[in-house]
């Protein structure tokens, strides 16, 4: 199996990251404008993040959140490649440190195909969108990224 990684501090506290990363609203932030959600808010809730419309759209099923520590996602609906791969947000620090460290992981690729390497690079600039938008930057939530390839239409 294969899988991506990459760590990147961010200079607020690890609550403001926490929530950023587990919450509807935190993702709309950072990641895509269009967030919806179903269940109660927690573990088992399901997020579901459009980049364009619902045939361009990912589902993570909540599967772990620790707070403050820890946040796992499941593809559960979206591309092929992802679905049954977890996505993990492994963070450092607490609410007095001037860094929290997010180590990031989508583990469970089946094979390292071209859609994972666009995926490498994507994650990277997503993850640079957090840490812009919590430090008070521009985070750049599609539709506003910048789009690295085709796929990205």
């Amino acid at each position: 199996m294969s899988e991506i990684r990459h760590r990147v501090g961010i200079g607020a506290p690890v609550g403001e990251v926490y929530e950023a990363i587990s919450t509807a609203e935190g993702g709309r932030r950072w990641w895509t404008e269009n967030v919806t959600g179903k269940g109660e808010p927690g573990v088992g809730a399901e997020l579901t993040y459009e980049f364009g419309g619902p045939d361009r759209s990912v589902t993570m099923a909540l599967e772990e959140l620790v707070p403050s520590s820890r946040v796992v996602w499941r593809c559960v609906q979206g591309p092929e490649e992802w679905v049954g791969t977890t996505f993990t947000f492994e963070l450092q620090g607490d609410d007095t440190d001037a860094e929290t460290v997010v180590l990031f992981t989508n583990a469970g690729w089946r094979e390292p195909v071209e859609f994972m390497h666009h995926c490498t690079t994507k994650w990277g600039y997503f993850l640079l969108s957090l840490k812009h938008d919590l430090e008070g930057g521009k985070a750049t939530p599609w539709p506003h990224h910048e789009m690295i390839s085709g796929w990205d239409r």
